[in-house]
């Protein structure tokens, strides 16, 4: 799923997270409940055995002197009634070694436990590990009693008890196996209560990433189901809470942007009318500007000249307002890219100013129109703010024509040239009162734009402004209605919009 291609993902964490605390719990579990079984069967057998012994060592009665027969007969009879397990007895008196079994087991006795059995009339045990197996030695002297004083003391004769703890160590095997044999079925176990979780947790997640994933593609009514209380829940609440003031932020915006587009249109419109008849009362003065005085004629030409320049105005509000509703059309045919750019020099009659290096046989699918309003602002603005020789060049790469327009003038001040498209910006600062509307780049990008092309304006190591635009051959789709706006045959010669921004549409 998206958002999830990482190496691990949420789920994998929270499965993983999930199976360890198992893990480690049943790890624990098993290993203290090893502990307590192996100290409970190794203390049973012990103090069973213990016990036995002292018993059986309590009710030895030896004859002095010590008979080597009788006392290994006394030791076959002590050991037939050992418990748990079978013992194998020695006895030691002096240098006189005696046992009831194989002699070799002796060599689990320490030197400590014998010297604990001579000194402590209760006995002493051990546990020893020999050659890989376990016993239990005890060690019990045979005490003489005193009729006298009542008491007892050591005869000198000390008698050893060894036990094998094969069937203790068979239990406790059987342990280690039953926990680890159960820890593999516990952890498949617990992993099914562990994908529920990850999917508990994770349902809410997926939640809010289809529905940002929705915002962002502009379905800013999105919300998510709230359940619960939880920590998620209230993620949950807090995404639908700025969910609804974006929303509501972004109508806003919205309703503020087509209120402004329509006052532009309308005003625009509104002003065609009178603009037009203003305009042929300032062509009439014009013609008669000679006749007149010079004050009078200075401030005809005034008026005429701003008149043209309120007029250019209002056609580009107009062509602006038409992009920002998405009005804005392409009537798409396939022209000779070489002869659409002659033409548009030679309608303003630019041939003679304007070097070109048009190669014949690049055909291709646009709206003639609007690359005739390209052309045009891109060279007018080269004339009037750069310098001549201004050359127009035409090639062809990755399936793109490219249309460069280079001037030989001062170029483009660096501070300028990430706003050169922005409307009614102008480079020079002090020339805020131009002839020009400032929209003129910005109209020629978003042409360019209608067109699935891209421009880019740059100053390039030769000197000079350099304007680049690249236009996909295969054109855009084939628009249908009328062009939405005049045609430049109309035109009487190209328009100044302002420092490198003019139009010429």
């Amino acid at each position: 799923m998206p958002g999830a291609t990482a190496a691990f993902g949420l789920r994998t964490r929270l499965v993983v997270a999930f199976l360890l605390v198992a893990a480690v719990s049943a790890v624990t579990t098993a290993a203290l409940t090893y502990r307590e079984a192996r100290s409970a069967v190794l203390v049973r057998a012990q103090d069973t055995a213990v016990v036995s012994f002292r018993e059986e060592v309590e009710r030895f009665a030896p004859g002095l002197p010590l008979d080597v027969e009788s006392l290994r007969w006394d030791l076959f009879d002590i050991a037939a009634r050992a418990k748990p397990h079978p013992w194998i007895v020695f006895a030691e008196y002096g240098s006189l070694r005696v046992s009831s079994g194989d002699r070799s087991v002796s060599g689990v006795l320490t030197a400590e436990l014998r010297r604990t059995a001579l000194t402590s009339p209760h006995g002493s045990f051990e546990r020893v590990v020999k050659d890989g197996s376990a016993y239990l030695t005890i060690a019990m002297p045979v005490m003489t009693r005193i009729v006298a004083g009542g008491g007892a003391v050591p005869s000198g004769l000390v008698l050893f008890a060894v036990m094998p703890m094969t069937n203790e160590e068979v239990d406790i095997d059987a342990l280690v196996t039953a926990a680890r044999d159960g820890a593999l079925p516990g952890l498949a176990v617990a992993l099914v209560p562990a994908l529920l979780s990850a999917r508990s947790v994770l349902r809410p997640v997926r939640e809010l990433r289809r529905a940002a994933h929705s915002m962002g593609g502009g379905q800013l009514d999105t919300r998510i189901p709230v359940h619960g209380r939880d920590e998620l829940a209230d993620l949950a609440r807090t995404f639908n809470e700025s969910a609804a003031r974006l929303e509501r932020s972004v109508q806003e915006l919205r309703d503020a942007g087509a209120r402004a587009r329509r006052f532009a249109s309308d005003v625009s419109h509104e002003l065609r009318t009178p603009l037009a008849g203003m305009l042929a009362v300032t062509d009439v003065l014009d013609e008669d500007a000679a006749a007149l005085a010079p004050d009078t004629a200075r401030a005809v030409r005034l008026i005429s000249a701003e008149t043209g320049n309120l007029a250019v105005l209002v056609e580009d509000l107009m062509e602006i307002s038409r992009f920002d509703a998405r009005a804005a059309e392409l009537n798409a045919d396939e022209v000779d890219a070489a002869e659409a750019v002659r033409s548009t020099l030679s309608g303003r009659q630019w041939l003679g100013r304007v070097r070109g290096e048009l190669p014949d046989g690049f055909r291709i699918r646009l709206d003639p129109r609007r690359f005739d309003v390209i052309v045009a602002n891109l060279v007018g603005n080269a004339l009037r703010h750069g310098a001549e020789p201004v050359t127009v060049r035409l090639s062809a790469h990755k399936g793109a024509l490219i249309t460069e327009v280079h001037d030989s003038g001062p170029g483009i001040a660096p501070d300028a040239l990430p706003h050169i498209f922005d409307r009614f910006y102008k480079a020079d600062t002090a020339r805020s009162r131009s002839s020009g509307s400032g929209l003129g780049l910005a109209i020629t990008e978003e042409n360019v734009r209608l067109h699935g092309g891209t421009i880019r304006a740059e100053n390039p190591p030769g000197g000079g402004a350099l304007f680049t635009v690249e236009l996909p051959f295969d054109g855009p789709a084939s628009g249908s209605g009328a062009p939405d706006g005049p045609s430049p045959a109309h035109d009487a010669g190209p328009r100044d919009s302002g420092d490198r921004t003019g139009t010429t549409a």
